[in-house]
């Protein structure tokens, strides 16, 4: 990150630690900020350690359930931003012309999913773990229009992408001491 990017390493340390059913609302808020601001992976909710007095399938299912809220309307935030930016060629033209070409580079692979499978194919990359959400979110809502299919595809995709990264590494007292 540049020097002059403000540091969000608070915003992860107080979802690793929220606790009870306000901690909830910090899950929102931090996947909310992810899908269209922040640097960082998603998967870290999955570690919050939340006493909802339910099992622990129950609290995990909440926990994914609530991340995906808040990746959708992060994502619908950002698809407002991305027809925004569509529409004004210096933001464009910016982004062509930036050192990394992020356009060129986000067309070639994750609109190419969005282009042959639809809102299925944001699902889909959403659907990788510890790749960034905003490439995919962004790239896409510059293609499409449909606001509450992307808020759907995304939400899918979130948590998708956290039934993945169990699959592959666990939680909880399964976790492999891969976080």
């Amino acid at each position: 990150m540049p020097e002059w990017w403000p540091s969000f390493d608070w915003l992860t340390r107080l979802v690793e630690t929220a606790t009870g059913w306000g901690g909830l609302a910090i899950i929102f808020v931090y996947s909310f900020l992810i899908a269209f601001a922040l640097p960082g992976v998603s998967e870290i909710v999955l570690l919050a350690p939340l006493d909802l007095g339910l099992p622990e399938w129950a609290k995990i299912a909440v926990i994914m359930f609530v991340s995906g809220l808040g990746k959708a309307a992060g994502s619908v935030f950002a698809f407002h931003i991305g027809q925004e930016a569509k529409d004004s060629g210096v933001i464009t033209r910016w982004l062509r012309n930036s050192r990394f070409d992020i356009i060129e580079w986000s067309e070639s692979a994750t609109v190419e999913l969005a282009r042959r499978y639809g809102y299925a194919g944001l699902a889909i990359a959403l659907c990788v773990p510890f790749f960034p959400d905003t490439l995919s979110i962004y790239a896409f809502a510059v293609l499409e229009r449909d606001y509450w299919r992307f808020a759907l595809a995304t939400f899918v995709g979130s948590v998708g992408r956290l039934l993945v990264t169990i699959g592959l590494f666990g939680v909880g007292s399964f976790t492999l001491g891969f976080f």
